[in-house]
This record gives C-alpha cells, structure tokens and sequence, in this order.
C-alpha cells in the first residue's frame, strides 16, 4: 500500500487500483483512446530523435585503427617486430631528447624554406578547415533551432493534449479535439511551462542520468495539472507537482515498470499488442495515477467499472 496525497490530508492506494481506474477508462472508450495513445507515442517518438544522436563506436575504431597505422608508417615498424625492435638499451633520454629537437629543426627548416606557392596551398587549406567547421556550426544551430520550435510550440503542446483526453476520458468519454486543447488555452502559458521542465530535466540529467531521472518524476503531473488550469502560473506548476510526487516517485516507478513484462509480450507481437492495448492502458493508467494523487479516489472499483458499462451500453 502506498500513500496518496488529497485535498485536505492522505489516502490509501495500491497499484492494482490505479492500474484497474486506468483499464477501465481507456476500454469504455476504446477506440479514441487507440488512437490518441498513437498520437502521443509518435510525440514521444518525436521528441527524442530531437534530443540528439551519440557518437558511433564503429566509427571511433574506425579512426583508432588508422591512426594506429598511420603511427607504425612514421615510425617505421609494424605490430609484428614493433617489441623487436623497442630497445630500452638502445634508448636513452638524451638520445630522445636529440632526435626530437633534431626533427622539430627539420620540420621548422622545411616550413621556413618553403616557396610561396607552398605556403599559399597551406592557407588554402586552414581557410577550408575553418569554413567547414563554421558551416558545421551553423547548421548545427540552426537545425537545434528547428527541433526546439518544434517541440516546444507544437509537441508538448499535443502532449499535454493528449494527456487531457485520458484524464478526461476516466470520467467521460472524452473526444479526440481534445488533442488541441492547448492551442486555445493560454497556450504561451503552456509552452513557457512545458519549455522549463524540459530544460531543468535535462540540465539535472548532465549529473550521471540519475538525477534526471528523479527529476523527471517530480515534474511528471505538470502536464496534467496545465491540462485542467492552463493558466496556471509556471512557479506554482512546479510547485504543486513536487508535492504530489513528494514521497511517491519510487511508487510511480515501480508503477512503470508493472508495465514491462507487457512491452516484452509486445515485442512478440511486432508492437501489434502495443498498439492495441499496451499503450492506451499504460497512459490512462499514469491519468489515473495523477488523479489518485490530486483528489482521491472511489473506493470501490468494482462497481464503478459495472457503472461504466452500464453507461456504455447505453
């Protein structure tokens, strides 16, 4: 059992509640809740390609191969006598301090006595480094640019959206407009909002990912408490969403985590069993979990799912 903050003190919750108030939401309304849990997947989906790409480990032994070769052709051995012939009797520090002022006076010399023609041919080709790397960077920036328009100003504003509907949807069968509530309800509010807690998860995440992850679960009911007051105030968002989660984040992701076995069995299943029940249960289940945390909760699931039917049916 697990404890749950409400409006004037605490209440009592278990996973297996808040999981059922989810499945039976998203069931009495299935067919929407399909397809709005595809909308916020390809968002999420979205919003990490956005996030950046990492460096290629082939690619960096690619380079350490090369660079290995290139090292055993300057020195003049190869990795079959490179023991062979390394002779610490035949190398001293005087020596190697000889032979390196030696090929550094060479190296000077041959640059020194270089023509015109040469050293023309040598500024040619920093000039094209330097303008390679500058256009690097700009179309780094720029396509940075693009991705954070994108999703600050378009997918966290879906997002929240999305997560509406299934808040909604556990009381009423909620309509799919519901996507876009944001874009007509103090939406600079929203994106401001969403934009903070996207930059301090992340900037939180640059400490070993852990914190991060901490972090992202104490923001994780902002989107829904905007979905219900969009107008209100950034400071208070963040506010009332830490309290909620105060005590409760480990709860919320062992609550997550009930969910794996159900992606494994999806995977079997080509995403198929995903698609059609996975994910619409999973997000109603976290819309169930903020209202189990903000208000409460009715005591007995059982008759509440046979009055959803009832209504259903109707």
């Amino acid at each position: 059992m697990e404890l749950c903050m409400i409006e004037g003190g605490w209440d009592m919750w278990t996973r297996a509640q808040v999981k059922q108030r989810g499945k039976f939401g998203f069931r009495a309304n299935y067919w929407k809740s399909v397809l709005v849990a595809v909308i916020i997947s390809c968002i999420a989906a979205g919003s990490f390609s956005f996030g950046g790409a990492g460096g290629s480990s082939v690619t960096d032994d690619f380079l350490s191969d090369q660079i290995s070769k290139a090292e055993d052709h300057i020195m003049g051995w190869d990795d079959t006598d490179r023991d062979d012939d390394w002779d610490d009797d035949d190398w001293d520090d005087d020596d190697w301090d000889d032979d390196f002022m030696s090929g550094f006076q060479q190296g000077y010399n041959s640059v020194d006595g270089a023509s015109d023609a040469d050293l023309d041919v040598i500024r040619a080709g920093m000039a094209a480094l330097i303008g390679f790397i500058l256009v690097f960077l700009v179309i780094f920036v720029v396509a940075f640019a693009i991705a954070f328009a994108i999703t600050a100003f378009l997918l966290n504003p879906l997002e929240l959206g999305c997560k509406r509907f299934f808040l909604r949807n556990l009381n009423m069968k909620a309509e799919v407009k519901e996507v876009c509530f944001s874009f007509d309800h103090s939406y600079m509010n929203i994106v401001k909002t969403l934009f903070f807690r996207d930059l301090y998860t992340f900037l939180w995440s640059l400490l070993f990912i852990i914190p991060g992850i901490i972090k992202a679960y104490e923001y994780q009911m902002i989107p829904y408490l905007l979905a219900e007051h969009p107008d209100m105030p950034k400071d208070q968002a963040f506010a009332i969403s830490r309290q909620m989660m105060k005590g409760q984040k480990w709860n919320a992701f062992v609550l997550d985590l009930s969910f794996l076995g159900w992606s494994i069995l999806s995977l079997f299943t080509l995403g198929i069993l995903g698609l059609f029940y996975v994910n619409p249960y999973k997000y109603s289940t976290k819309a169930a979990l903020y209202e189990t945390l903000r208000y409460g909760q009715p005591a007995d699931f059982a008759a509440n799912a046979q009055m959803n039917n009832m209504a259903a049916r109707q």
